[in-house]
């Protein structure tokens, strides 16, 4: 799969918003699209208005980005769920803790951040990393609730309760612009 390996300030810049791919600093003032809130590079100022591919094609790209897949790969992820949890501070840590093996699925290891989960499936906290995610956790500001998602950080589970619905999907995203991209 290729991934995006340089900046990935660049990318919320000349999205023009936050994307949130670094986790809590996209919280603090050292955020990069707070402090230049224009497009990345020599002529970043000076972009002029967008056409309508152009639009379309910015709103796939920042619905890739956000989720770090490639274009075969809009489904749920491993990953995404264990950073939608609240259990990372964002989908490359997750990725990296998986990779790492300190995460099961129907306590079998799992090192695989695209594997699709299904409904019913339970997330657990391998045995000896207990105390890394609790630390992880704890230095997260608390996230609000995802309604297809159960987890109990206290006792470090997830439980996968249903597909997602579109209402539990990032508001931000226009898949109106992301059907007429692929349409065309």
């Amino acid at each position: 799969m290729a991934r995006h390996t340089e900046s990935v300030c660049k990318i919320c810049r000349n999205e023009g918003k936050k994307l949130f791919l670094k986790g809590d600093r996209c919280n603090s003032a050292k955020c990069s699209q707070t402090k230049r809130p224009y497009g990345s590079g020599q002529h970043g100022q000076n972009r002029k208005k967008l056409s309508e591919y152009a639009i379309h094609l910015r709103e796939k790209q920042k619905c890739r980005f956000s989720y770090l897949v490639s274009e075969k790969q809009f489904s749920r992820r491993f990953d995404s769920v264990v950073a939608k949890a609240g259990f990372t501070a964002g989908r490359k840590q997750s990725r990296q803790l998986i990779r790492h093996r300190h995460f099961l699925i129907n306590d079998r290891i799992v090192d695989i951040p695209s594997y699709r989960l299904k409904a019913g499936d339970k997330i657990s906290v391998k045995k000896g990393s207990e105390e890394l995610i609790k630390t992880i956790i704890d230095s997260l500001t608390p996230i609000e609730g995802v309604n297809w998602l159960e987890y109990d950080k206290t006792a470090l589970k997830i439980t996968v309760k249903s597909l997602p619905e579109r209402e539990d999907i990032d508001p931000t995203v226009k898949e109106q612009l992301i059907v007429e991209y692929y349409s065309k």
